[in-house]
């Protein structure tokens, strides 16, 4: 029962995300794309410090070895963030310095990347990555899930909460390579289904670690605060009019509720 509930969960945040990415990206929920970063924050904030961190400390582990693993989680994803920036910093730098060498018959468009095999290169760069982080949140909703199937739905809707503005961001990269909208959704719905392969191994991990849960839920707990404060809040921290900066608040706290009541129905 539990490992069926981890594949519809892990199934919904992998899959379900990537179709809401499209839906923002293309069809005709495009104009509320920022709202909907207000919304994941808020949802992912209360899902770490209203249920998973709860949870955690509510077992017979050492306080401050959870606030520890929480540190080092914080870090950890900051140092992977990093790594990331670096990497595709990289990989520009390299493109530019091609484009330098070639004749100059685009400089109209500066920062236009190619549409060529570079670029789907790139694409299937971007999968790979994606695919791994998807595997690892896999791992977290298993965890989430083995501590209670209250937890599994929430942090399943955190992790696809998450995950929409990273897929925006993957649909766009293959977008550049190929016109064809229906073969990016295609080629990101497939590395959005490695959440349910990193689940099935989750499940096997924890029964086997089952101790070290409590852990695991802090790791799942400094993730999802990380992408908050981190990625999301700062894309909402322009000066904005009254009006546009209490639509922000009210997203925000409507993430919140959504959590809310998501855990009150899975009661």
């Amino acid at each position: 029962m539990i490992l069926l509930a981890i594949f519809l969960g892990t199934l919904c945040a992998g899959i379900g995300s990537v179709w809401l990415a499209a839906a923002l990206s293309f069809g005709v929920l495009a104009r509320y794309t920022q709202h909907m970063l207000s919304m994941a924050a808020g949802a992912l904030l209360a899902t770490a410090f209203m249920h998973l961190l709860p949870e955690a400390f509510e077992s017979q582990s050492s306080a401050h070895d959870l606030f520890l693993t929480l540190l080092v989680g914080l870090v950890f994803f900051f140092l992977l963030d990093k790594a990331e920036l670096w990497h595709h910093g990289h990989e520009h730098g390299m493109h530019s310095h091609e484009e330098h060498d070639k004749p100059d018959s685009s400089h109209n468009h500066p920062h236009t990347h190619s549409h060529g095999p570079d670029a789907m290169g790139g694409g299937w760069a971007v999968l790979a990555g994606d695919s791994v982080h998807c595997f690892g949140d896999g791992v977290l909703i298993a965890s989430a899930f083995m501590a209670d199937v209250r937890l599994g739905v929430i942090a399943s809707l955190a992790v696809l909460a998450h995950e929409v503005p990273h897929h925006m961001g993957d649909l766009i990269v293959l977008r550049m390579g190929s016109p064809n909208k229906r073969i990016a959704l295609v080629k990101v719905s497939m590395a959005g289904s490695v959440t349910a392969l990193g689940g099935f191994l989750g499940y096997w991990l924890v029964e086997q670690l089952q101790d070290y849960l409590p852990y695991f839920l802090v790791v799942a707990s400094s993730s999802f605060i990380y992408v908050a404060l981190a990625d999301l809040i700062p894309q909402l921290q322009k000066r904005l009019a009254l009006r546009q900066t209490a639509a922000q608040i009210a997203w925000l706290l409507a993430g919140i509720f959504l959590v809310t009541v998501v855990s009150g129905l899975a009661h």
